[in-house]
């Protein structure tokens, strides 16, 4: 396993102790129940790492309208704020591959983004794959930031203070939820944040290959997991999968783009940076140098995890001052 340098970057000590302990052989994905008892692994070592849960004002289960029935989501207020107290909201989309993941694996980062922000978190279950394939979870983004723009008076949310948040395929929920939004003249969000986006289904960019094995996300599980959630090779090239495929960038959002250095993932988002800057989209991207995809969720063993979510609250903070 390389674990010590990657163009110059070197692996983060906390980051490679994590590696150390993972069994990082390939799953025999054919065995009977595999992706039910995957999921629940999933969703208890995401808990498991995230670390101690931080006390919030609120936290409301909700139901959320859509194309193909109610979307379940989850209100969390800020630690310190009033009831009723009008609030920006940030729309966090999950990560997971599309096929993994929901509100109970992103809990506590969503708690942590709320207090940090000092903002209200809106975190969407969308529909997963297999069952639900692309472009399922593409609508109920879409159709979540709408009714969250429709109705969040009625939960004390201030809608024209709106951020689109996510962390992976949730990063590419953000992307593609935010060029929708501009073709179909929706009012723009204040900001786009997208944590180590997956953002071409290609998956031949340098890193993709460099980064292959032994860091936790491995090439084979993403071949594996764009099958389960593209019906068909073609849609590869389909905006709405790829958003680095767009036709134009113009007239986006401001973005904070964070990648991961040890990240497969690491080029694409760095180029999806570039094209939003190109297009004169008001761009800030960080690289984490020594940290591994998914670090964002590791906040119980990687310090990083912490430094991220005050970072995002730092590009937020501003934001919703000069709206406010």
């Amino acid at each position: 396993m390389k674990i010590e340098t990657e163009g110059g970057m070197k692996l983060d000590p906390q980051a490679r102790a994590l590696l150390a302990e993972l069994d990082q052989r390939e799953p025999d994905r054919t065995v009977p129940g595999f992706l039910a008892d995957t999921r629940q692994l999933y969703e208890r070592s995401r808990i498991q790492l995230s670390g101690a849960v931080p006390a919030v004002a609120g936290c409301q289960d909700l139901q959320i309208p859509g194309s193909a029935g109610a979307v379940r989501a989850r209100c969390y207020r800020p630690q310190g704020s009033a009831p009723g107290q009008l609030l920006p909201v940030i729309v966090f989309f999950h990560g997971g591959g599309w096929v993994y993941g929901g509100l109970d694996s992103h809990d506590t980062v969503c708690r942590h983004l709320a207090n940090a922000s000092d903002a209200a978190v809106i975190a969407v279950d969308y529909r997963l794959a297999p069952e639900n394939p692309f472009p399922a979870a593409v609508e109920d983004a879409l159709a979540a930031v709408r009714w969250v723009r429709r109705t969040g008076g009625e939960l004390s949310l201030d809608s024209a203070r709106l951020v689109l948040a996510g962390d992976s395929a949730g990063g590419n929920l953000v992307a593609v939820t935010t060029l929708q939004m501009r073709d179909a003249d929706d009012a723009p969000a204040a900001m786009q944040v997208l944590i180590y986006p997956a953002v071409d289904f290609a998956m031949e960019s340098p890193s993709h290959h460099a980064l292959a094995e032994g860091y936790a996300l491995t090439r084979f599980s993403m071949l594996w997991l764009r099958s389960l959630y593209l019906r068909q090779e073609t849609e590869i090239a389909d905006w709405r999968a790829s958003p680095l495929r767009a036709a134009s960038f113009a007239g986006l959002p401001p973005a904070y783009v964070i990648t991961a250095g040890f990240d497969p993932l690491r080029d694409e988002g760095q180029a999806y940076a570039a094209a939003l800057e190109a297009a004169g989209v008001g761009v800030s991207s960080e690289c984490f140098e020594g940290m591994i995809h998914g670090f964002l969720l590791m906040g119980g063993r990687v310090a990083a995890a912490g430094h991220a979510i005050y970072r995002i609250a730092q590009q937020l903070r501003p934001v919703f001052r000069g709206m406010g």
